[in-house]
């Protein structure tokens, strides 16, 4: 018997079209959220009067609540429709982004921050679902899948630029309340195009047990991650939390494999596309967090670039990456395959990260930085084809579901990438600064490590890549 689900299958290209403008206008959003703060958390803490550690928890408790219910929210958009999830997570979403904007204390902020994960994780979880439904053919499909990419790229950097020039000219507020535009816009727009599906219903997927602990292990898990910074990784803090967070998951798998309804059913993971491509992306996106996060650093910390100047010496990066995945990803996953394309990018990405850890102290940035904004274009070819490879075997009434597992193993990813290699680059500068060293020589050692830990997690992707199944390229 047809299922529901399978509406979306005959959409109208236009509508079609439509649909993949408000799913990407909707993942611009979520992404600018994630970049965007990070440039005002300075002006943040100095006016509602954040203590050092308690700033951190407007970022933490947004990756807390996004992370932690993204495998459930997935799976919900399969069993209670998934335009229905999502219509209601950009809802939450807009009103928490009001409610972060007119925030006047730490702890309003911080509630506000997390119930923007909640909107986000309801959203984001359903959108490669909703969008791999629509676009079977595998041309079009590649090419929705480019145009999403280019979107998040374009996102992350525009991020790091507009939050700059809305905290320098209006004020932090405004870096929440953009996104009042966009939400109200996606959620009008999305009631008219997107199609309608009604899900599987909840008894085909009623595990409440299931559902609380692996929400509870994926929360708790993160949680003990973006905390290591400030506990260290052997403290028995960071053990106990972290014991108590694999139990969850692994309590959730058993209880997966003799369930009569299962939240997640297993036999998803028998793809190797799927726990191949989620697991290069764990990989690659801890790795990246170097790029994305430490050699803006470097360039604020050690270069003394202001936060716009570091926004638009980034800019060549996004740019490249955004084309490569809008006007070159689809056409070569079409041609050669995801697994060969994803091979390329990962050893163009492996190379900026090489480039890095040599990165000299008083670096010049047409000679020592731009080169490595270039050599960056490999995400716009990792990502593209790892979203490909991830959602290739997704059954339309589980399609929900493994676009949540493929977001939440970004988060996973993104997380590690924080916690490891910000706390593997800071031992180093320590240890550089009681040696006698300079500061900025003694965080430039530090980002090194990290940078060469990061071109080896892109080799270990690499090698994940390589157990892909090969896709015979088509002329």
């Amino acid at each position: 018997m047809s299922s529901s689900l399978d509406a979306p299958l005959g959409a109208p290209r236009t509508n079609r079209r439509s649909a993949l403008v408000v799913l990407s206008a909707a993942m611009l959003m979520t992404v600018l959220d994630g970049s965007i703060v990070t440039v005002a958390l300075p002006a943040i803490q100095r006016d509602l009067g954040f203590s050092p550690a308690g700033l951190s928890w407007t970022v933490n408790a947004y990756l807390i609540a996004f992370g932690g219910l993204l495998l459930l929210a997935g799976r919900l958009g399969d069993l209670v429709g998934r335009k229905a999830l999502f219509l209601v997570g950009n809802a939450v979403f807009t009103v928490a982004s009001l409610l972060a904007g007119a925030a006047t204390t730490p702890g309003l902020l911080v509630a506000a921050r997390f119930l923007q994960g909640v909107g986000s994780a309801m959203a984001s979880a359903v959108v490669l679902g909703i969008l791999v439904t629509l676009f079977t053919d595998p041309a079009e499909r590649a090419g929705a899948i480019g145009v999403f990419s280019f979107t998040g790229a374009a996102g992350a950097s525009v991020g790091q630029v507009l939050g700059g020039v809305l905290t320098d000219a209006l004020s932090w507020h405004w870096i929440f309340l953009v996104n009042l535009p966009i939400g109200l816009a996606t959620v009008l727009v999305a009631i008219r195009v997107l199609p309608a599906d009604r899900g599987a219903g909840l008894a085909a997927g009623a595990d409440v047990l299931g559902a609380a602990l692996v929400t509870g292990g994926l929360m708790l898990g993160i949680y003990t991650v973006v905390q290591v910074e400030e506990h260290g990784w052997a403290s028995a803090r960071t053990l106990v939390l972290g014991a108590v967070s694999v139990a969850s998951l692994v309590a959730f798998t058993v209880r997966q494999a003799r369930a009569r309804t299962p939240l997640m059913p297993l036999r998803i993971l028998r793809s190797r596309n799927v726990v191949g491509a989620n697991l290069a992306q764990v990989l690659t996106l801890s790795a990246m967090f170097a790029f994305q996060v430490l050699v803006a650093l470097f360039m604020q910390r050690v270069l003394a670039y202001g936060a716009l100047a570091t926004g638009l010496a980034m800019l060549p990066a996004a740019v490249v990456i955004g084309g490569v995945s809008l006007f070159a990803s689809a056409r070569l996953n079409t041609r050669f395959g995801e697994r060969a394309v994803l091979l390329v990018g990962l050893a163009l990405l492996a190379a900026a990260m090489v480039e890095l850890s040599t990165v000299p102290v008083d670096a010049d940035y047409a000679t020592d930085l731009l080169p490595v904004m270039l050599l960056v274009t490999g995400a716009g070819l990792v990502l593209p084809a790892l979203a490909s490879l991830g959602m290739s075997d997704a059954k339309p009434d589980e399609a929900g579901l493994v676009s949540g597992l493929f977001n939440t193993t970004q988060q996973v990813g993104m997380a590690v990438g924080v916690a490891v290699l910000s706390t593997v680059a800071a031992e180093r500068t320590r240890r550089e600064l009681a040696a006698g060293a300079t500061e900025p020589v003694a965080l430039t050692a530090g980002y090194h490590v990290a940078f060469a830990l990061s071109a080896t997690l892109l080799v270990a992707a690499f090698v994940v890549a390589l157990t892909v199944p090969r896709k015979r390229a088509t002329t």
